[in-house]
């Protein structure tokens, strides 16, 4: 059978967190969310201690733990907290609560470095399926809300004009964020989800002329990346979700100076 190299299940697994993670990425940078992103992956260890305290699957600990999470950064964005302040502390202290918790575990094996920076090379049959049915959602789930989301994202008084509720399409958003973040947990780990998230939007802006082109673009460079990532840990060697991340900033590196390159070029007197 084809699933039965683990490969093309690694190849498989990357390519449905790629897909999913990307467009949302989209959305992440326009609205300046990567704390907030950094907030609900790292909240998922303490998920994954709770799970495994209880003896529930790892992937509905992550969810439930990255909603309460993304629920609570959303309720406190409107009281008047410094963001980034708040962030950074909720974010610092559930990754170490999650630590903690998980050296309380007695008779439980655990390798933490695979939830912390993933292990998509024992990615399974099953955890395809999970990866691929929350892949699903979360894609459908923007299709289905994209002009909403986008209006919401681009003015909230344009929004509320429109009969459309900001906090609605926020909501969305902390639900498709809590759904990426249970599903790439595998596959590159917590430290690195807000990397998957952020980097291929960032590569993909110089190359968009609109938000639906940066979206696309974003999860093609996911994917090249996700693939590049894996091939280049399969020839050297090296720590694959941590790769997958270091092609993605490659490619970020190449689009940002090629585009710096062509605004001088385009700025320059004609001699």
């Amino acid at each position: 059978m084809m699933l039965d190299d683990f490969l093309i299940r690694a190849a498989l697994a990357g390519l449905g967190v790629a897909l999913a993670a990307a467009p949302l990425g989209s959305f992440v940078v326009w609205r300046r969310m990567a704390y907030f992103g950094d907030a609900t992956a790292h909240a998922a260890i303490l998920g994954v201690a709770v799970a495994l305290a209880v003896s529930t699957s790892v992937f509905v600990g992550a969810l439930a733990m990255s909603l309460i999470m993304a629920t609570t950064v959303s309720t406190l964005s409107g009281r008047g907290f410094a963001m980034d302040t708040m962030l950074g502390v909720l974010a610092h202290s559930a990754l170490a609560f999650g630590l903690v918790a998980v050296s309380f575990l007695s008779g439980v094996r655990i390798d933490l470095m695979a939830y912390l920076f993933g292990d998509i090379l024992a990615v399974s049959r099953g955890d395809l399926l999970v990866i691929w049915s929350g892949a699903a959602l979360v894609i459908g789930l923007l299709i289905w809300r994209w002009q909403a989301l986008l209006t919401a994202t681009l003015s909230p008084d344009l929004a509320y004009a429109s009969g459309i509720d900001p906090r609605r399409e926020q909501l969305v958003l902390t639900l498709s964020l809590a759904v990426v973040v249970a599903v790439a947990i595998k596959v590159v780990g917590v430290l690195l989800i807000a990397a998957m998230l952020i980097v291929p939007a960032a590569a993909a802006r110089p190359l968009s002329a609109t938000p639906e082109r940066m979206a696309v673009i974003a999860a093609l460079i996911a994917c090249a990346s996700t693939l590049g990532g894996l091939r280049a840990a399969f020839h050297l060697d090296t720590p694959t979700g941590p790769t997958i991340v270091c092609v993605a900033a490659l490619i970020f590196a190449a689009t940002t100076f090629g585009a710096m390159l062509l605004r001088r070029r385009q700025d320059a007197p004609a001699s």
